[in-house]
């Protein structure tokens, strides 16, 4: 054991510098060791630590907290701490306030069919999307084709199931000047877990395109940072990233791009006035037209906290954490063989660390 530990780390020097998860995995996730538990999955639902319960419930306790729409103490008390949470995860990702604004959502789907619902797709309008999407991006096609919209699908190049550049730059060019023509990638695939480049955003800006990207997958171990890379839309679960709360995701979107949604109904909150006899409706400004009802006012506090707990780690340190584990993971499988010679196992995307993620999806063969 020894050996093949040192042989790891002379291969991956960078875990060394992550032995304060170590520590925090001792201290703030010792239920793991109690049940006997081993815990991978860090891109469908992260592990909450022992902390962000406990403070979480500390502000419950100590508080008495109504719903937000209204104007009394204990309504003004959430309000408070609904936009504390909102701006936060606004800095979390150095998005301007002037720039993005951002809706509570009951996760990252919900946040794309907020988008699929109300994007302006017509006759003349392109939804373009490339073949590793998640499936809620994949359903904003049938709002799409549903309108008249037409859509297509970007295919990925073997091995290592990524997109040529010089194929990309076909597809983006068949935007026709004056339409509404939405462009979603994810920025790092589900499947093969390879991160698309960023730079894709300002490409597909040049050439008429809006962008969504899908930051579902990338947001848990890589750094987002929109003051740099600038789509339009961004769906999020914040349970992706650190395990608690459910049930909370996010959409932030560009503030001129907010305008362009059109939403098909409204709803309580959405409104700031409607007439019964009249048949009218008045959306409000901003985040409010697309938080439909009365968002979880209990439960998004819980954001701020487990902002913070990532931001004590170091999204750079948990990024480096999963590199170095899913380098040596991919180094193991891809030479695992039957004794006949024959690979046991076939993994579906780069089999290196270079521009992919830490999820691993293989298929295991037998020798026949």
């Amino acid at each position: 054991m020894d050996k093949t530990y040192s042989a790891f780390l002379q291969k991956y020097p960078g875990y060394e510098s992550t032995r304060s998860l170590d520590q925090l995995r001792a201290s703030d996730y010792s239920r793991l060791d109690q049940a006997g538990q081993v815990y991978l999955d860090y891109t469908g639902g992260g592990l909450y630590a022992d902390s962000q319960v406990r403070k979480h419930q500390e502000i419950l306790l100590a508080g008495v907290f109504g719903n937000p729409h209204s104007s009394n103490p204990t309504s003004m008390a959430a309000t408070r701490l609904v936009e504390g949470a909102r701006e936060h995860v606004l800095r979390f990702f150095h998005a301007d306030p002037a720039e993005y604004d951002l809706a509570f959502t009951p996760n990252a789907s919900g946040a794309l069919k907020l988008v699929g619902e109300s994007y302006p797709f017509g006759p003349g309008s392109h939804y373009l999307l490339t073949f590793d999407n998640h499936n809620s991006v994949n359903g904003i096609r049938e709002f799409a084709h549903a309108r008249g919209a037409t859509v297509t699908y970007i295919p990925l190049a073997l091995p290592d199931l990524r997109v040529t550049e010089s194929q990309l730059d076909e597809y983006l060019a068949q935007a026709q000047p004056g339409g509404n023509h939405l462009f979603a990638f994810p920025a790092q695939s589900n499947f093969s877990s390879v991160k698309h480049p960023l730079e894709w955003v300002d490409k597909a800006h040049d050439k008429g395109w809006d962008v969504l990207l899908d930051a579902a997958a990338f947001a848990p171990t890589n750094k987002l940072d929109l003051s740099r890379y600038k789509p339009d839309f961004i769906p999020l679960s914040f349970y992706k990233i650190f395990g608690y709360p459910t049930g909370l995701g996010a959409l932030i979107a560009r503030r001129d791009k907010l305008h362009k949604l059109q939403r098909p109904w409204f709803a309580g909150g959405t409104i700031t006035v409607a007439s019964v006899q009249g048949d009218k409706y008045y959306l409000a400004d901003g985040h409010t037209a697309f938080e439909d009802g009365t968002v979880d006012y209990l439960n998004i506090p819980a954001v701020e906290i487990g902002l913070r707990h990532i931001e004590s780690i170091g999204i750079e340190t948990i990024h480096e954490r999963v590199r170095c584990l899913t380098g040596w993971l991919l180094d193991n499988l891809t030479t695992m063989r039957h004794s006949s010679g024959v690979p046991l196992v076939r993994v579906y995307g780069p089999t290196d660390t270079e521009a992919r993620g830490g999820a691993v999806t293989v298929n295991f063969f037998d020798r026949e």
